[in-house]
C-alpha cells in the first residue's frame, strides 16, 4: 500500500511539473523544420505562423529549411529532436501519408514518431504551362499528348503533385513523363525555362509569374474559388475528366513524447494565428487556404488520407527504393 501511495505521489508531482513547464513554455527559441527549400507553400506558411507566434510568445521562432529525399531528411531530423516543444515540423501529406508506401524502409514512422498539433492548410493546385506554349487549354494539352505518346513531360516537386500527374495521365488516357523537382521554386524555374511542357504545383511560386504573363494557368485542381485567377476552370471541367478535387495539405507536428499541455498550447496558438483575418487574407490570396484543427481531428484525418492514398500509390508503381 505504501509503495502504491508513493507511486501516486510521484505521478502527481510529475504531472504538476509538466503543467508548470507548459505554463512557462516557451522560454527559448522554437525551431520549425520545413522539409523544402525556401519559397514553397510549406515555407510561406511556416513563416506566416512563425512571425505571429514569435510576437505572441515573445520568443524567436526560427524556420529551418531541410530539403531533400521527398521530405525524409527534414522529417527524420524532427523525429529525432528532443520532445520538448522546441522543435516542430511543417509536414505535408507525403511526409505523413505517402512516404510509408513509397519506401521499403523509412528512418521515421509517420504515425509513431510524431504527435499531431493541427492541420494548417489545404492548398489549391494549378496546372501550368509556359506562356509561349501552343497549348492554351487542357484539351489542347490532352490532344497534343495523345498525338505524341511519351513525348511530353511534366514537372512536379512533391509526391502529391507527382501523383496528381499520374492520375491526370490515367483519367485523360495519355502518356506523359514525370520530371522530378525538389520543391516549388525548382518547379517554377523548370516551366519558366521550358525544361518541361507543363507542371502541377501550388500557386505560391507560380502565381507571380502567371500574373506577369510569363506563365499560363490552364486549370485549378479543385472547385474552390481562387480570387487571384477568378475565371480559371477546374481540371475536370476544362478537360472533360472526372478526377474530383485534388489538394495538397500541410500540418504541424511535434516529436512523439512532447507533453500534452505543450501540444495543446501550440494548437491553440496555431488556431488563433490561422483564424486571424490578416493571416487568412494573405494565405487565401496565394491559394494556401488555412484549415486549423484539433490534434484529434488531425490524427483522424491523417489516418483517413493514408487509407485513401495507399491504393493510388500502389497502382502508380511509384517507389524510391
Amino acid at each position: 500500500m505504501a509503495s502504491f501511495r508513493f507511486a501516486v505521489v510521484g505521478w502527481l508531482l510529475a504531472l504538476c511539473a509538466t503543467s508548470a513547464a507548459a505554463q512557462e513554455y516557451p522560454t527559448r527559441p522554437i525551431r520549425i523544420i520545413v522539409p523544402f527549400p525556401a519559397g514553397g507553400p510549406s515555407d510561406v506558411l511556416a513563416r506566416l505562423i512563425g512571425d505571429k507566434m514569435s510576437a505572441d510568445f515573445v520568443q524567436a521562432v526560427v524556420v529551418e529549411n531541410r530539403p531533400g529525399a521527398n521530405t525524409v531528411i527534414g522529417a527524420e531530423a524532427a523525429a529525432k529532436a528532443a520532445p520538448d516543444g522546441y522543435t516542430l515540423l511543417m509536414a505535408i501529406d507525403s511526409t505523413l501519408v505517402m512516404n510509408q508506401y513509397l519506401y521499403k524502409s523509412l528512418p521515421y514512422d509517420p504515425l509513431a514518431d510524431f504527435l499531431p498539433i493541427s492541420l494548417v492548410a489545404r492548398t489549391i493546385g494549378l496546372l501550368v504551362v509556359n506562356a509561349q506554349s501552343e497549348m492554351k487549354s487542357v484539351k489542347d494539352l490532352i490532344a497534343k499528348a495523345k498525338a505524341a505518346p511519351g513525348k511530353l513531360n511534366y514537372g512536379a516537386g512533391t509526391i502529391s503533385t507527382k501523383l496528381q500527374g499520374y492520375l491526370f495521365n490515367d483519367a485523360a488516357g495519355v502518356d506523359t513523363m514525370l520530371v522530378s523537382y525538389n520543391g516549388s521554386a525548382e518547379v517554377a524555374h523548370g516551366i519558366l525555362t521550358k525544361s518541361v511542357d507543363f507542371v502541377f504545383d501550388g500557386p505560391s511560386a507560380e502565381l507571380p509569374l502567371i500574373q506577369s504573363g510569363d506563365l499560363r494557368a490552364l486549370a485549378k485542381l479543385d472547385g474552390r474559388p481562387f480570387p487571384a485567377l477568378p475565371n480559371l476552370p477546374t481540371l475536370d471541367a476544362a478537360g472533360g475528366l472526372q478526377l474530383g478535387d485534388m489538394t495538397v495539405w500541410l500540418g504541424l507536428v511535434a516529436p512523439r513524447g512532447t507533453p500534452a499541455p505543450i501540444i495543446d498550447k501550440l494548437q491553440g496558438e496555431t488556431a488563433k494565428i490561422l483564424n486571424d483575418p490578416g493571416v487568412k487574407a494573405r494565405a487565401d490570396a496565394v491559394g494556401l487556404y488555412p484549415a486549423p484543427s484539433t490534434p484529434a481531428e488531425f490524427s483522424a484525418f491523417i489516418r483517413s488520407e493514408a487509407a485513401r492514398w495507399q491504393p493510388v500509390v500502389k497502382k502508380s508503381g511509384l517507389h524510391f527504393d
